[in-house]
């Protein structure tokens, strides 16, 4: 089995930071690329950013600038810093991996279960 546990979100002020981590634990080989998706109610689901096991990056439009992704490969953990955020930030923030388990050929996707991300003064 493999999991995936986001923890980190609450409730911000806009203008303030929060920073969010994706812990992937169980019967693991290997972790590939990382992700973070959010969806806010009413929204399609929307990717945030992702990063690479050589921690290539990539953002959406709508956080470059603002949020930046990382990861520790040694701790199979990914974080999600961000900045200067603004009330569009309101979402649940989801985690996703490419993940290889020691019990499964090839890589499945994993999902966390999320974490709420409230921007409000």
């Amino acid at each position: 089995q493999v999991q995936l546990v986001e923890s980190g979100g609450g409730l911000v002020q806009p203008g303030g930071s929060l920073r969010l981590s994706c812990a992937a634990s169980g019967r693991i080989d290997s972790v590939n690329v990382m992700r973070w998706y959010r969806q806010a109610p009413g929204k399609q689901r929307e990717l945030v950013a992702s990063i690479t096991t050589n921690s290539i990056t990539t953002y959406s439009d709508s956080v470059k600038g603002r949020f930046t992704i990382s990861r520790d490969n040694n701790k199979n953990t990914m974080y999600l810093q961000m900045n200067s955020m603004e009330p569009d930030d309101t979402a649940t923030y989801l985690c996703n991996a490419d993940v290889k388990s020691l019990d499964l050929c090839g890589r499945q996707a994993y999902w966390g279960r999320g974490t709420q991300v409230t921007v409000s003064s």
